[in-house]
């Protein structure tokens, strides 16, 4: 090995930890846990740098790393949860093993069939096979009241089809800090798909903090063109994030997961 390896492997490390760290967050639907298995990923490759195979993709490299931890540890839901977040929990835990991680690689992480086989291990069938069950087991089984915080007004219009086909209400869509706080003031949503930056230049995660303090725990996903921002671990950051521009299997999968969660963490603009 040349002399040079250690530094070459973390740049590819770090280059793609900010999406591994996405990715946990969403299985696990906190930041807290979800960092846990990433650092854990970490802490792996750096005693056995062997784990972290070379000469495939780094991003399916790291992904695989991960993926051996969360599945020697049985894929644990969170226990000492309360209320919905219990409820939520349990949930999980009645799902068919490996959907929901098949279903975020694919959609929230845009790996291919064939990359998410290497992950997870297994083939090609198998994983189409896993996505179908999890799209089944997920988008049938909850079903609230979403809110939409949006400023161009083609997005927000096709946000609200896609919520609508899922089966889900809308409570409204709000372009502004102050008009997404009144709307929430008047109906209480059950989730907030939420934009980063907003029509009078106020911030979305400003807008989700003061319906947050107000109305207690509720499920939120931001969208976002710059992902990478949210993700320095420097700060509380959101378990659930997709990019800008989106598909609409990534923004039904991400909707799916988040109902399953009752709690989101404040953030800080």
């Amino acid at each position: 090995m040349s002399t040079n390896a250690a530094p070459d492997l973390s740049a590819l490390i770090g280059s793609e930890l900010p999406y591994l760290r996405r990715y946990a967050r969403a299985l696990t639907g906190s930041q807290s846990s979800g960092d846990a298995y990433a650092l854990a990923t970490l802490e792996a490759i750096l005693e056995e740098p062997e784990l972290f195979e070379v000469g495939v993709n780094p991003r399916v490299a790291l992904f695989t790393v991960f993926h051996t931890i969360w599945q020697s540890s049985g894929a644990p839901v969170s226990e000492g949860e309360t209320g919905l977040a219990l409820a939520a929990q349990q949930h999980l835990a009645r799902l068919t093993p490996n959907t929901r991680e098949a279903l975020l690689l694919a959609t929230i992480e845009d790996f291919k069939p064939e990359e998410i086989a290497t992950i997870m291990r297994t083939d090609v069938d198998e994983v189409m096979h896993l996505i179908n069950r999890a799209r089944a087991d997920m988008e049938d089984s909850v079903s609230g009241r979403v809110m939409i915080i949006e400023d161009e007004a083609i997005i927000a219009l096709d946000l609200q089809s896609i919520v609508a086909d899922m089966g889900h209400a809308i409570t409204g869509v709000a372009r502004t800090r102050d008009a997404a706080v009144a709307l929430a003031g008047i109906e209480r949503p059950d989730l907030i798909l939420a934009d980063i930056q907003l029509a009078d230049k106020s911030s979305g995660i400003d807008a989700v903090n003061d319906i947050l303090r107000a109305g207690g725990n509720i499920p939120v996903i931001f969208i976002t063109a710059f992902p990478e921002r949210l993700l320095t671990g420097e700060r509380p950051e959101p378990a659930f994030l997709i990019s800008k521009p989106y598909r609409e299997d990534q923004v039904r999968s991400a909707i799916s997961q988040a109902m399953f969660f009752s709690s989101t963490e404040t953030l800080h603009a």
